[in-house]
């Protein structure tokens, strides 16, 4: 434990000492590198600080018949601190700190399925919103009762995707539809995909391997919306994927969206694509859509809402809707330091 101990100061030190340093700190890419990597230190830097007063403690109390008796409290609280720092040193997903791009798609259950995705982006913003990050809507395709068949938006802040990645996958809805008159319960879905935003620095689009092709925006009875050809379509020839947008009344502004949208896409297959190469292949977060294909269980009737990947239920659907989603986060969160752990100490 020494020896951990000693590598997080030294790192700690020499980070900073680099971003002192006027070459880095005049290089902006670097220097918020640096400063990122800083920021990733200090939690563990401090309990390694914390340990090494908590241990000189516990050796005065050993050498002292006085303090004999605070020996068993110290000894648990630097047991506790040494499985706190391993699990914060824990290497993170590099693509943690990012900007995220959401898409919610109705899944299974027709009109109903469509509602859901609109109470899910609710709750999905008013999350963003309690944590302090701001967002972006790119592009809805609405439908008629009300809901979306598709909506795609941005949650910018510190860390966003370290907190939204937990919310791709199918999630599934038992309720009674306001359209239900004889108040039975129906089973939908909706499914949601999270990736990080990518830089253009990270994803680089060829102007040959893209298709662009505008046309006019459409409302959702089909009618043109505008005159102008300001809808665009941007198809990436080597991969298939097509972004569409025409949300903004102007063709460049949907065009910059749409190829920001791309670059996510490209940048999440990447991911996927290394992590089956390491053997580490997960499910796809979309999946079919399908109602037994499910990541959380939301049932109206028992104001409960379970999460199936942590075995976590609670009783308090109104409010987890309204945007208090912490509880479950914090829960993923832990089940995925606690199988690295597990896995970097096999």
């Amino acid at each position: 434990m020494d020896e951990l101990v000693e590598e997080v100061e030294r790192s700690y030190r020499e980070t900073q000492e680099r971003l002192s340093d006027p070459s880095v700190y005049n290089d902006h890419r670097e220097a918020a590198e640096v400063g990122r990597r800083l920021k990733e230190l200090e939690g563990p830097y401090k309990l390694a600080q914390e340990w090494r007063l908590v241990n000189e403690d516990l050796e005065a109390a050993r050498g002292d018949g006085d303090l004999k008796e605070l020996v068993p409290e110290l000894e648990q609280r630097s047991a506790a601190l040494e499985e706190e720092l391993k699990l914060a040193l824990v290497e993170t997903d590099p693509a943690d700190r990012k900007d995220v791009i959401v898409e919610i798609r109705q899944g299974v259950g027709g009109d109903e399925a469509a509602l859901w995705a609109a109470d899910l982006y609710r709750m999905l913003t008013r999350y963003a919103e309690r944590r302090g990050f701001k967002v972006e809507q790119l592009e809805v395709s609405p439908n008629e009762a009300g809901g979306f068949k598709e909506i795609v938006f941005a949650v910018k802040g510190d860390g966003a995707y370290s907190i939204y990645k937990w919310e791709g996958g199918t999630h599934r809805v038992q309720r009674v539809p306001t359209t239900e008159a004889q108040g039975r319960i129906h089973t939908s879905t909706a499914t949601v995909a999270v990736m990080p935003e990518a830089e253009e620095v990270e994803v680089e689009l060829d102007p040959n391997d893209l298709k662009i092709d505008v046309y006019r925006s459409t409302g959702p009875g089909g009618q043109s919306v505008n005159t102008t050809d300001s809808a665009v379509r941007i198809t990436h020839q080597p991969t298939g994927i097509v972004v569409a947008m025409q949300d903004e009344k102007s063709q460049l502004q949907n065009k910059t969206k749409a190829l920001r949208v791309l670059r996510a896409r490209l940048y999440e297959l990447e991911r996927s694509r290394q992590e089956a190469e390491q053997a580490a292949a997960r499910r796809s977060q979309i999946g079919s859509g399908e109602r037994a294909e499910k990541v959380r269980t939301y049932n109206f009737p028992e104001n409960r809402l379970t999460d199936h990947r942590v075995h976590l239920t609670v009783h308090r659907l109104d409010k987890i809707l309204e945007g208090e989603l912490d509880e479950f986060t914090e829960a993923l969160a832990a089940e995925e330091r606690r199988r690295a752990l597990e896995t970097a100490t096999a």
